[in-house]
C-alpha cells in the first residue's frame, strides 16, 4: 500500500505540482476514500486519503505525474432507502478527470445489482470492467496564439456538426485522422468550413461518455454522445493520438483542433450535457457520481430515494440545487473556456438546469452563478429551452437576457409555411423578424433567437423534403422511436426517386427553406451537411447510428445546393441589414415594411388571413448595425424579399416605400426557383410587376447611391 502525504482540498481533481500530484475529491457521505493507482500492467496500488476538509478528501502523492491512471473507492454506508450508495467494490472515475482511458464492459454482474435489485449491490470488483482517470499536465500543449474569436452574435452563422461524422469519409483528410479531432483540424476540413462562410462550429458532445448497455447489446452505440460521464475530459473516441497508443493524447489533440479552427476564423461551441449522466436510473452502472455522493449529484425521488427524479428521459437528472453539483458545472465551464479555449456552449435540455423544487425558475442558483461569473458570462450561452415530462417542460422565450435559445417555434412555423400549411402571415413575419413576441418583452435582442430549420435531432434538410414519415428501422425499436411530428413533405414520392419533377421540387423547397433561414433576423444555425444534400435515408433519430447513415457522404453531394448556400451566407455577411441587433418598433417601422402581392401595405384583415401564403418584405438599409470608425452608421442597400409559398405563379407589384417619386432601381439578387444562375430581370421600379414562380423567394436589391 502506497502512502500519501497531506494534500490540499483545492483544486478538485488531480493537479500536478512540484514533485508529485495532489488528488482531491468531494464526498460528504463517504466514511473514507481510497485513491487507487494503476501501473501499465493494470496492477493496483491503494493510497488511503486520510485528510478531510469541508466535504473534500485529499492527499498528495510524491513521484506521480502526467499519464498516471487512477480511480477512487468509497467506504461507507450502502443505504438506497436513504439515497446513499457507497460500495468499495466499485472503482470510480474522478468527476474532475481531465482525461479518461479505457471503456466500460457489458458485464452486468460487475456493473449492476444482484438479481436486478438495487437494494442488493454486486460485490464483484469492477476495476477490470471500467475506465480509469488519467493525470494530465495542462502545460504539455503549447498554444499557437490564436485567441478565442468572440464574434458578435449578430455576425454569427453556426454550423452544427459531429466531429467524427464530418471527416470519417472525407477523401482529403488522411485516413489515420478521419473521425478525429485532428481530422477536423486538418486544412481540408477547416478550409471547407471557411470557404462555406460559417463562423462557428457547434460540436455535438465531446465530453467523455459511456454508451447505454441496451444499445451496445444490440451492436449499436450512442453516436451523438448525449451520455456524459466526464465533464472535464474530451472523449477518447475521437482521438487519433489514442488510436495510435497514446492514452491521454486526446487533450493536446483537442487543443490543437481549437487552435486550427480559431486560425481559420471559426468559433468553437460545445454541446454540453449537464442535465444527466451516463449512470442512468437506479439499475444503471456505478461509475462515478453515484458511488461518491449520490444525493449531492442527483435529484432523488422525495417519496423513495432509491429512485431518481427524471426530467431528461434518461433515468436521472443532475441535482443543480446542490452546491457541489453547481460547483462541478461552473468549474467545468470555466475549464473549457480558459484551459481548452472554446468560445461558448449549447446546453442540452437546459430547462432541467434551472429547476428548483421541481419547477423551472429564472431566478435559479444556476442562472445566478452564470450571470455573476466573470468568465462564463462572457461566453456564448445557448439553451435548448426545454426538457421532458413536466407541465412546464417547454420554456421557449423564458431564459434570462444573457442567453440565446434554440427557437423551436421558428423551426415548426417555417417548416409548416413552406409545406403550405396555413399558419398565417403574421406568424411567418414574426419569426422572420426575430420573434419579438418571445424576446422583445424582456428587452432582449433578435439574436436571442437561434433560428433553425433542421438539427441533429430529426430529419436532415434533404430528408425533410423527401419523406412524409420517419424510417428508423435500423435503430432496432420497430420504428417506434423518434418524433412523429416532423412537419415534412416528400414532394410527391416517399424517399428515393428518379422522377425529375419531384427532384426539381425538392431542390426548390430546400433553397426556399435555406433562404428563409439565412435572411431571417436572429442567429442562423445550419445543420452540417444540409448544404450538401446529406440524407439519413429517412431516419429522424440517428443517435445510435455510427455508420454511413450518419456520416457525411462526400462522394455523393449536391454541388449546386452547396454553391447556393455559399451564395446565401455571403449575402448575409455582405449586408448588415440582415443582421440587425435590435427589434424595429415605433418610429423604426418605416425601416421594415410588409406588403401583400398587390403592393399595398398589410392590413389587419391580411394579417388575420390564415390561408395566405405570400407577402413582400421591405428592408431599409438605413437601419444598419455596422458603424464606421467615427461611430457613424454604415448605410446598406435596400432590399425587397418576395415570398411565394403557393403552388402557382404569382404576380407581385413592387410596393412604393419612399413616396411616388422614388428613384430607386431594383435589381435581381437571388431567385430560389432557379438557384445560382437565375434568368436576368430587367431593372424594376416601384409599381412594376414581377412574376414570382411557385414555392420560391425572389430577393431584389436597390443599391444605395454613392456618397
Amino acid at each position: 500500500m502506497t502512502t500519501g502525504l497531506p494534500g490540499s482540498p483545492y483544486p478538485l481533481g488531480a493537479t500536478v505540482t512540484g514533485g508529485g500530484t495532489n488528488f482531491a475529491v468531494a464526498s460528504e457521505v463517504a466514511a473514507g476514500l481510497t485513491l487507487c493507482l494503476f501501473d501499465e500492467a493494470g496492477q493496483e496500488s491503494q493510497v488511503p486519503m486520510a485528510d478531510f476538509d469541508a466535504g473534500v478528501w485529499h492527499t498528495f502523492v510524491p513521484g506521480v505525474g502526467a499519464g498516471q491512471a487512477y480511480g477512487f473507492r468509497t467506504q461507507g454506508p450502502y443505504q438506497p432507502a436513504a439515497g446513499i450508495r457507497c460500495n468499495p467494490a466499485k472503482l470510480l472515475l474522478d468527476p474532475y478527470a481531465r482525461a479518461v482511458s479505457g471503456t466500460v464492459t457489458d458485464n452486468p454482474d460487475v456493473l449492476g445489482y444482484v438479481g436486478g435489485n438495487p437494494d442488493t449491490p454486486s460485490d464483484a470488483d469492477s476495476a477490470a470492467d471500467v475506465p480509469r482517470s488519467l493525470v494530465v499536465d495542462p502545460a504539455a500543449y503549447g498554444w499557437q496564439g490564436h485567441a478565442p474569436r468572440r464574434r458578435p452574435y449578430a455576425d454569427t452563422v453556426i454550423y452544427e456538426v459531429h466531429v467524427k461524422g464530418f471527416t470519417q469519409q472525407h477523401p482529403d483528410v488522411p485516413p489515420a485522422l478521419r473521425g478525429t479531432y485532428a481530422g477536423l483540424a486538418h486544412e481540408a476540413a477547416t478550409g471547407y468550413l471557411k470557404d462555406l462562410g460559417v463562423t462557428a462550429v457547434e460540436l455535438l458532445p465531446v465530453h467523455e461518455l459511456v454508451p447505454e448497455g441496451w444499445l451496445t447489446g444490440r451492436g449499436l452505440t450512442n453516436y451523438w454522445g448525449y451520455n456524459t460521464i466526464g465533464f472535464f475530459a474530451p472523449t477518447q473516441r475521437y482521438s487519433a493520438e489514442v488510436r495510435a497508443g497514446h492514452p491521454g493524447g486526446q487533450v493536446g489533440e483537442f487543443k490543437a483542433m481549437v487552435d486550427s479552427l480559431h486560425a481559420a476564423g471559426l468559433e468553437v461551441i460545445l454541446d454540453v450535457v449537464f442535465n444527466h449522466s451516463a449512470e442512468g436510473n437506479e439499475l444503471g452502472p456505478t461509475l462515478c457520481f453515484r458511488g461518491l455522493d449520490n444525493p449531492a449529484y442527483y435529484r432523488l425521488d422525495d417519496g423513495d430515494p432509491r429512485h431518481y427524479y427524471d426530467t431528461t428521459g434518461t433515468g436521472n437528472s443532475l441535482n443543480t440545487g446542490h452546491p457541489r453539483t453547481l460547483q462541478l458545472i461552473m468549474d467545468s465551464l470555466r475549464y473549457w473556456l480558459t484551459e481548452m479555449r472554446v468560445d461558448g456552449f449549447r446546453f442540452d435540455l437546459a430547462a432541467t438546469l434551472a429547476r428548483q423544487e421541481g419547477g423551472f425558475d429564472t431566478t435559479s442558483a444556476f442562472f445566478d452563478l452564470v450571470s455573476q461569473d466573470p468568465v462564463v458570462s462572457q461566453a456564448k450561452l445557448i439553451a435548448e429551452p426545454w426538457d421532458v415530462g413536466q407541465t412546464d417542460s417547454y420554456d421557449l422565450g423564458q431564459f434570462p437576457p444573457l442567453w440565446s435559445e434554440w427557437n423551436g417555434r421558428y423551426r415548426d412555423s417555417m417548416r409548416d409555411f413552406w409545406r403550405s400549411h396555413p399558419i398565417g402571415l403574421g406568424e411567418f413575419a414574426t419569426r422572420f423578424a426575430g420573434s419579438s413576441d418571445l424576446y422583445g418583452g424582456d428587452r432582449r435582442r433578435p439574436t436571442a433567437s437561434v433560428n433553425l430549420i433542421t438539427v441533429h435531432d430529426g430529419f436532415t434538410l434533404r430528408d425533410l423534403v423527401s419523406y412524409n414519415d420517419k424510417h428508423n428501422q435500423a435503430n432496432g425499436e420497430n420504428n417506434n422511436d423518434g418524433s412523429t411530428d416532423n412537419r415534412s413533405w416528400n414532394c410527391g414520392a416517399e424517399g428515393t426517386t428518379t422522377d425529375p419533377d419531384v427532384l426539381a421540387l425538392r431542390g426548390r423547397q430546400s433553397r426556399a427553406l435555406l433562404t428563409t433561414l439565412l435572411l431571417s433576423s436572429g442567429v442562423p444555425m445550419l445543420l452540417g451537411g444540409d448544404e450538401l444534400g446529406r440524407t439519413q435515408q429517412g431516419n429522424n433519430n440517428a443517435y445510435c447510428q455510427d455508420n454511413e447513415i450518419s456520416w457525411f457522404d462526400w462522394a455523393h453531394t449536391d454541388p449546386d445546393l452547396l454553391a447556393f448556400t455559399k451564395q446565401l451566407i455571403a449575402l448575409r455577411h455582405r449586408h448588415p441589414v440582415f443582421r440587425r441587433r435590435r427589434f424595429l418598433a415605433g418610429a423604426d417601422t418605416s425601416e421594415l415594411g410588409w406588403f401583400i402581392p398587390a403592393g399595398t401595405p398589410m392590413t389587419d384583415a391580411d394579417w388575420n388571413d390564415d390561408s395566405a401564403l405570400a407577402l413582400a418584405v421591405y428592408l431599409d438599409g438605413a437601419d444598419s448595425p455596422d458603424r464606421a470608425a467615427d461611430g457613424q452608421p454604415l448605410l446598406d442597400d435596400d432590399f425587397l424579399i418576395l415570398v411565394n409559398a403557393w403552388w402557382e405563379l404569382l404576380d407581385f407589384t413592387l410596393p412604393v416605400t419612399r413616396g411616388p417619386a422614388d428613384p430607386r432601381v431594383w435589381q435581381l439578387e437571388l431567385n430560389t426557383f432557379e438557384g445560382t444562375s437565375p434568368s436576368p430581370v430587367r431593372p424594376l421600379r416601384a409599381g412594376d410587376l414581377l412574376t414570382v414562380s411557385p414555392r420560391s423567394i425572389v430577393v431584389l436589391r436597390a443599391p444605395r447611391p454613392a456618397g
